[in-house]
């Protein structure tokens, strides 16, 4: 199947109130739609910003997580109708979720445009996530069956590491979202990477979106640096370099391309190299984790 797909370059603002949000937001959706978008991906912790509508809490760590994870159902019935209105499908940007045993988890949301919602929360965490913000590992890993094709996401941190990726593969994935939020071009660099070596590895696409931007206010997202991006396996039909598209360093905007997953199966069953295939060659290869199946179809 041949979709479009756009990646957001989404900048970290400093929101006055919730209808400037709302706006910001439909407005990133009317363009994705605009520009022929099949599926819009936003990047990780973008929902930070919201943490600016409550002015007591917003230069506070745990004051932000609360304040966000508060909004969060009213964030994802606006996703829910932007989805529907522009029938199309929309990854939300990660959010922390806090579960009922009180731990927050950065939970990112995949929205259809009729109504269905999958939920893939980030697993391994980051210094400063495990350290400073003490946000928490979540699960499962899941695969989500849609009408564009297999989908699974690994939230920033997660695209480095391969059995991740590899046990979607293993389930089916066509399509690897990689959402992220990094404050260095170090960073941005070895998620860039880790995107890359997964559609390598596993013969597949990955897209990937990062925020931008300074917010000086916030003590979680401060700084934003990267490129979006979608890549591929560099094989036949792909650029030589597996990169199909890539925005401009910084910059607000959205990274479009088009991609025919029917290559997918086609590179797995006859590329030029079968690394999916031969993958369980590897001296100790690794048992790989479970995999949730969801269908959003």
């Amino acid at each position: 199947m041949t979709l479009r797909v756009a990646a957001a370059q989404y900048p970290i603002e400093q929101l006055r109130d919730w209808n400037h949000y709302a706006a910001k937001l439909a407005r990133w959706v009317a363009e994705a739609a605009a520009g022929g978008a099949d599926l819009a991906v936003f990047p990780e912790y973008g929902a930070m910003e919201l943490a600016a509508l409550d002015p007591a809490s917003m230069g506070d760590l745990a004051g932000s997580l609360a304040t966000v994870s508060g909004l969060l159902g009213r964030v994802d019935a606006l996703h829910a109708e932007l989805a529907a209105r522009h029938g199309l499908h929309i990854l939300a940007a990660s959010a922390p979720f806090r579960r009922t045993d009180g731990a927050f988890v950065n939970r990112a949301r995949l929205f259809t445009p009729q109504g269905k919602v999958g939920v893939q929360d980030k697993l391994v965490m980051t210094r400063f996530e495990r350290e400073q913000w003490h946000v928490s590992a979540g699960a499962p890993l899941r695969l989500f069956k849609t009408a564009l094709g297999k989908i699974g996401i690994t939230i920033c941190y997660d695209s480095e590491f391969p059995l991740l990726a590899r046990a979607l593969c293993e389930a089916g994935m066509e399509l690897l979202l990689v959402p992220s939020c990094t404050d260095t071009l170090h960073g941005y660099w070895r998620v860039r990477l880790g995107a890359q070596a997964r559609a390598l590895e596993g013969q597949c696409f990955a897209v990937h979106s990062p925020t931008v931007g300074q917010a000086d206010w916030s003590p979680a997202v401060d700084v934003n640096r990267g490129a979006a991006a979608v890549y591929g396996p560099p094989d036949r039909g792909v650029p030589a370099d597996g990169v199909l598209a890539v925005g401009e360093l910084d910059q607000p905007g959205w990274v479009f391309a088009d991609l025919d997953l029917a290559l997918v199966a086609d590179l797995r069953a006859d590329g030029g190299v079968l690394n999916l295939r031969h993958w369980a060659e590897q001296p100790g290869a690794a048992p790989l984790p479970p995999v949730e199946i969801v269908d959003l179809r």
